[in-house]
């Protein structure tokens, strides 16, 4: 790791840069634009300015502390800086990672680093070399085998299922497991969890559920089945057959360390895994480290998917009954969603990451139901699982999306999926003639055996120069996944804080245990990102433990919405009081925006709604960690519930308050969108990532009533993730429907 050395005390600093970790994506709304506000504009500035821009604001901050040993710390780096244009050698690291991160992230980015650069600095002064060394041993984790020492003791039958959507491999799965005299289901999102533990019960099958901010557990002698998020799997229990959905999501960023989990840890007979061809190798390695049999099964899809010679030529009113077009950003989605409804004056459905799973639920059996008059689906990219809708054509709004950072084409793996999404085979409720909301939506209840014919599906794009990115997606192979994710486990992680005093940010510490970790090629940490903020954002709350700083950082919180920073504040300052957890003695909550008149409802009313909505979940999801704190689970889902309700009431009568548009908005979007739609931003897990280092979420082996789970259960919503979408900065060049400044800064 690169050192600068201290020019005074002859020290040297221990240079963390974010990008060893793959980088803390901060979000840094609100900042003022200027030349240094984008991190294009800055990265082609010469040197002659950006370093004066740099020392600018390293004055700033040392004549903004009051802590002597860190003004002289940073009279060091601001001398480091001032040297020349050409550091030397020594100071080349320091001054390095602070421009990288002022480039990529402008001035807090540039605080951030500084932060992480002085407590490396404290560590080398006051970590002996043996100290050093202790702190590697606890950070080696090339061998996660040996995590589950109880299950390696086990023969196991791993059975990989794979195919491409709509292929039927999760239904046969289901099928085992619904043979079995006790076992598990762990799906990637809430949403599916709960569609398994209703197929099962309504079979006669008794199933409890599992999710991050939900537990509906069936008051039955001898229940043997559980349906849960991926998070929520226990390793503990021992089960005949376990199922494994997505199984391809163990090479995601930020949320794959939770398949790792299940997929080395579940103690089943037969374990099931569902997901993508390209997993196959590296399952195969997996397999063999484990000493398990793998036998793989190989799948067709089930309807034949057509990739259309030509796009809609940028006209939105080529689209017809059946068609589902993809957006991007949600101001986009909302834009075509407004001409659409004011131009044909039919209701239009729409889904993105932001929605309730039950709102989402809700509009996809509008859309549905062919005897209604909501012909078109406005989506993002949330479609691209856990949803089964009768979609005939895909149309992609663009083939490249905003990652937060830059703009980039969308990966070929995430084509095919969201285009798997058309021609979808008939689901046995509509086979049955039957029209129930819940098998309507299942995405792992496909039945091969319906009697409908099947059907064919069509992929295109509304812009002609996406059309030939789409062929090339849709006829390449996606590289192979060759690495799982993991994350250090919970009692890793406090014996590592241990090396450090009480006043170290708990943030360095995660970053510094994730920058010395050792590894096996074969496996990967998962991204902070996020994580991190929520550590800095409680960072100031007194009385926390490192446990509590933990759970904390693993909860289904966006805190890239700047109006969930003060309400997780809120809720660490009822943890550290062991008090205050009642819903109505917590104001941030703002529960009043339910008392706001239909008349005056708009954009930005719903996006409230979907914080609220947020803020509730995250309350309910500490509610099971910290019980005898957040008290009032009960009232917390009657408010979740008539949310959901309002937010489905906004999203129905924001088209009557809008003035009606002449053409449609055909523009491309150019700038800089930090609403990524990431399809488990409301919806993953037990949370947007829960169990950030690998806690074990689940209630374990034994599971009780609870007698606050009865009325009004309902399915949670992030989200991983990430799950979490930050809120809209926009710079957008769109003809013929250019909004205002106001408009754009108040869209959700």
């Amino acid at each position: 790791m690169p050192k600068h050395e201290n020019l005074e005390a002859g020290g040297s600093i221990e240079v963390l840069h974010l990008r060893d970790i793959r980088r803390h994506d901060c979000s840094f709304q609100g900042e003022k634009r200027s030349i240094f506000a984008s991190d294009q504009s800055r990265k082609h500035l010469p040197s002659a300015k950006l370093i004066p821009a740099i020392i600018e604001e390293l004055c700033k901050v040392e004549k903004e502390t009051a802590d002597p040993e860190f003004g002289r710390f940073m009279r060091n780096v601001i001398s480091a800086h001032k040297q020349n244009l050409k550091p030397t050698q020594e100071a080349a690291p320091i001054v390095g990672s602070l421009r990288h991160s002022f480039i990529e992230q402008g001035p807090k980015g540039l605080r951030i680093q500084i932060k992480y650069a002085y407590h490396g600095y404290l560590a080398n002064q006051r970590f002996s070399k043996s100290n050093l060394q202790d702190q590697a041993r606890v950070a080696d984790m090339r061998y996660p085998v040996e995590w589950y020492p109880a299950t390696r003791q086990m023969q196991r039958t791993i059975h990989l299922h794979v195919g491409p959507t709509n292929s039927g491999k999760t239904y046969h799965a289901l099928k085992k497991l619904e043979q079995a005299e006790s076992g598990l289901y762990a799906g990637p999102l809430r949403l599916l969890a709960h569609e398994v533990y209703t197929k099962l019960n309504a079979k006669g099958k008794p199933c409890h559920l599992i999710t991050g901010d939900e537990r509906h557990v069936v008051e039955a002698d001898n229940v043997t089945l559980t349906s849960c998020t991926v998070e929520m799997v226990s390793v503990n229990e021992p089960v005949d057959v376990a199922v494994i959905d997505e199984i391809q999501m163990i090479g995601h960023e930020e949320r794959g360390w939770a398949w790792t989990q299940a997929l080395l840890g579940l103690r089943a007979k037969e374990l099931h895994l569902c997901g993508e061809e390209r997993t196959v190798p590296l399952i195969r390695e997996l397999a063999a480290a484990m000493g398990d049999d793998l036998q793989v099964h190989h799948y067709q899809r089930l309807s034949p998917l057509k990739i259309m010679s030509k796009s809609l030529k940028g006209d939105l009113g080529n689209l017809r009954k059946g068609d589902c077009i993809v957006g991007f950003s949600k101001l986009m989605i909302h834009r075509y969603k407004q001409w659409l409804e004011t131009t044909t004056g039919k209701p239009v459905a729409v889904i993105y990451g932001g929605l309730p799973p039950e709102v989402r639920a809700h509009q996809a059996v509008l859309f549905n139901d062919p005897n209604n008059d909501y012909d078109v689906l406005v989506a993002s990219d949330a479609i691209g699982m856990g949803l089964n809708l009768s979609i005939k054509r895909i149309v992609f709004s663009a083939t490249r999306k905003f990652n937060g950072r830059v703009e980039q084409p969308i990966e070929a793996a995430q084509i095919k999926q969201i285009a798997g999404r058309a021609g979808r085979y008939r689901v046995a409720s509509q086979a049955d003639g039957a029209h129930s909301p819940v098998k309507e939506l299942s995405g792992a209840g496909l039945s091969p055996d319906a009697s409908s014919a099947k059907t064919l599906g069509l992929v295109t794009t509304l812009e002609r120069e996406d059309l030939p990115a789409l062929q090339t997606a849709m006829t390449s192979q996606p590289d192979p996944i060759m690495s799982a994710g993991i994350l250090p486990p919970v009692d890793v992680v406090v014996k590592f804080a241990a090396y450090f005093p009480p006043s170290t940010p708990f943030s360095y510490i995660l970053l510094r245990l994730h920058s010395i970790s050792a590894l096996h090629p074969r496996f990967f940490l998962c991204a902070l990102k996020n994580r991190l903020e929520i550590s800095d954002i409680i960072e100031p709350v007194q009385g926390l433990t490192i446990s509590d700083r933990i759970i904390f950082c693993a909860s289904p919180a966006s805190p890239r919405h700047d109006s969930m920073r003060p309400i997780l504040r809120a809720f660490a300052e009822c943890v550290a009081r062991k008090s205050g957890g009642a819903i109505l003695d917590i104001p941030a909550l703002k529960i009043e925006h339910l008392n706001v008149r239909y008349a005056v409802q708009s954009i930005e009313y719903l996006q409230n709604l979907e914080l609220l909505h947020m803020a509730l979940v995250l309350y309910l999801w500490l509610s099971y960690r910290f019980a005898g704190i957040f008290t009032t689970r009960e009232m917390a889902f009657y408010v979740k519930g008539l949310v959901e309700e309002r937010i489905q009431q906004a999203l129905s009568k924001l088209a009557d308050k809008r003035k009606r548009i002449s053409k449609p908005p055909t523009g491309r979007i150019v700038g800089h969108i930090t609403e990524s739609m990431d399809p488990d931003a409301n919806d993953a897990g037990d949370g947007s990532g829960d169990g950030l280092l690998g806690i074990d979420q689940s209630l374990g082996p034994s599971i009780k009533p609870d007698s606050h789970l009865t009325g009004n259960i309902n399915v949670d919503d992030a989200e991983g993730s990430t799950q979490s979408m930050p809120d809209v900065g926009l710079d957008v060049t769109i003809p013929d429907f250019a909004p205002t400044q106001q408009s754009l800064s108040s869209a959700p």
